[in-house]
């Protein structure tokens, strides 16, 4: 019988996190390295000069590591593992989080996130970042710890991925109905999406000893304008935005050995919002 300590060590194991400079990429790291595990900084921003900056060490620890990574394209995929396997001569998980999203509550977009005005291209844009991205970095990472018969994936959804956005949260006075910013239809697409990959790669994968659940965490607090904050908190039940660090458990749990009876599930950490 393992002790719950054990359940929870992810000594020496190498966890790839894609999005990884991002704010909660690299509250994912932490996590992973707080425990003992290796984390790999995955990001088309990422440099691998990161990597010898001393607060970088000692923020993720001394063995881990940042390389960049261009998610929509299989090459780049494939480098970054190849880098990983020489570095480690392992990998165990992989996260995907990388994901394109606007900041619609700060005030920088307005007619192009309307479904009558939303573009093409952008359309396009946001699945190959967010949605192709995570197929092929399941394919191509997954596959590899499919053949090693141990792994562990772990999608970054969203609530919006279990409810529709609550569109009135962006309203903006004086603007008429035609003009009001809306959160983006690509968004929720996304997540969505992200979480028939999770099911669906959790049963294809389940003979291989790969285990992939997906996260849905709710809206954090960074900065945005009050009267956003005022309004999105009395949405939901614990009545406040998440802080930055509160995913940072739920993340360690779904990596590691404490859940191992757990597959193609998605793990709700929204602070109660998607009850009501």
């Amino acid at each position: 019988m393992r002790s719950l300590q054990d359940l929870f060590d992810m000594s020496g194991r190498v966890v790839m996190i894609t999005g990884g400079t991002g704010l909660l990429g690299q509250r994912h790291a932490e996590a992973i390295a707080s425990a003992g595990g290796i984390p790999v900084l995955a990001d088309v921003r990422a440099e691998a000069e990161d990597s010898r900056d001393p607060a970088f060490a000692e923020r993720f620890g001394e063995a881990a590591c940042a390389v960049a990574v261009d998610v929509t394209d299989p090459r780049s995929i494939r480098g970054a593992l190849e880098h990983v396997l020489r570095q480690y001569g392992r990998i165990d998980g992989l996260i995907n989080n990388a994901a394109n999203n606007p900041k619609m509550e700060s005030g920088s977009a307005v007619e192009f996130s309307r479904l009558e005005s939303f573009e093409l291209d952008q359309w396009e844009a946001d699945l190959a970042v967010g949605l192709t991205g995570a197929f092929l970095c399941s394919q191509i990472i997954g596959g590899e710890m499919a053949r090693r018969r141990r792994g562990v994936i772990v999608n970054v959804a969203s609530d919006l991925a279990v409810i529709a956005p609550d569109q009135r949260l962006y309203r903006r006075p004086g603007l008429p109905e035609d003009r009001q910013p809306v959160k983006p239809v690509t968004y929720s697409v996304v997540k969505t999406g992200l979480i028939g990959l999770t099911r669906y790669l959790a049963t294809y994968w389940a003979d291989a000893g790969v285990r992939v659940n997906a996260i849905s965490p709710g809206g954090v607090q960074q900065g945005q304008p009050e009267e956003f904050v005022a309004r999105l908190s009395s949405l939901i039940p614990l009545g406040r935005m998440a802080q930055v660090d509160e995913f940072e458990g739920a993340i360690l749990y779904l990596c590691s050995d404490a859940s191992s009876y757990m597959t193609g599930a998605n793990l709700i950490v929204d602070g109660g919002r998607t009850c009501w």
